[in-house]
């Protein structure tokens, strides 16, 4: 077992584990620390812990100290700095006309370091433009190009939940998202209700896919023959996955009756071979340029099954 505190950075929601040493650290404290990029202001999320080495990346790096009123200072300092060496930036971007979209700057806590955040849809060639930041900083000037989800991880807003965004709030990585988790969801394949803010897929379909996964599994499909607790046999008109119910049709004399059961109480009688509910198939082009079928109770336009192929593409 490892001594180890939990410390949060400004653009990131990952914690890192450092080396408490003899420090008396409490959550919610501030910490200079030293990481791969240099000396950094970091915020204690998680207070003096054991953990199994198993899960401690060798070698674990050492508290430097509890921050001190100067460093919160030095801190804010370089918040106000930022905001010049953005505007600076975009100045410079626009005198040279880089197609490229300045998206944040970042400095590092003993100033060694400048990093600038942006976006383009191609390869950008900024040597003069590092040249150029390099003789007003005087100071090591990094840019990096970073994805379309990495811009909104950063600047955040809200969801069509209502909620704040994931990324920006608490998601550590990006992992990976797919249109088949949609269909699984029973969610609209209307690219406008299931892509983010970023323009990608939902980082939350991934969220309740397990579950999903699981009680779809439980469920008999459209079309299928069951027999009822009262030994009636039906056809299943439609299901609630998430309350576990099946509306099962039944044939009265010339008359139909819906009824509705839980899951448990049915015995299914014979599976469907009319490619399960019978929904309309359609296809989209995947990565590779092969084909996968849709099927969804909705028709897609021409324009929205393009959409679709663009969206599986980038997730590819």
């Amino acid at each position: 077992m490892t001594k180890v505190v939990g410390v949060k950075f400004s653009n990131s929601c990952k914690i890192y584990f450092f080396d408490p040493l003899e420090y008396e650290i409490k959550r919610d404290d501030d910490v200079i620390v030293e990481t791969a990029r240099g000396i950094e202001f970091g915020h204690v999320m998680m207070g003096v812990r054991e953990m199994p080495d198993e899960k401690i990346v060798q070698p674990l790096k050492p508290i430097i100290r509890i921050a001190t009123d100067e460093d919160r200072k030095k801190l804010a300092e370089n918040k106000e700095s930022e905001k010049k060496a953005y505007r600076i930036c975009k100045e410079k971007i626009a005198e040279k006309g880089l197609d490229m979209k300045l998206i944040d700057v970042e400095y590092t806590f003993n100033g060694g370091k400048i990093l600038f955040y942006f976006t383009s849809d191609g390869r950008v060639d900024f040597r003069e433009l590092v040249k150029d930041l390099a003789s007003v900083f005087r100071t090591r000037i990094e840019l990096r190009q970073i994805g379309v989800r990495d811009e909104t991880k950063m600047l955040g807003g809200i969801g069509i939940c209502g909620r704040p965004l994931c990324c920006h709030t608490y998601l550590s990585d990006f992992a990976p998202v797919s249109i088949k988790m949609a269909k699984e969801q029973n969610l609209s394949l209307n690219p406008a209700k299931i892509s983010g803010t970023c323009g990608r897929l939902m980082c939350c379909l991934r969220n309740e896919q397990k579950t999903y996964e699981y009680l779809n599994k439980k469920l008999p499909l459209k079309g299928d023959i069951v027999i009822t607790p009262s030994g009636e046999t039906g056809e299943v008109a439609g299901t609630n996955v998430l309350l576990q119910t099946v509306k099962i049709l039944v044939e009265n004399g010339d008359e139909k009756e819906l009824f509705e059961y839980h899951v448990d109480e049915l015995t299914v009688k014979s599976r469907n071979k009319k490619k399960k509910n019978q929904k309309e198939k359609q296809k989209i082009k995947t990565t590779g340029g092969k084909e996968a079928d849709i099927e969804s109770d909705e028709e897609l336009s021409a324009e929205e099954i393009k959409e679709l192929e663009a969206l599986e593409k980038m997730e590819s």
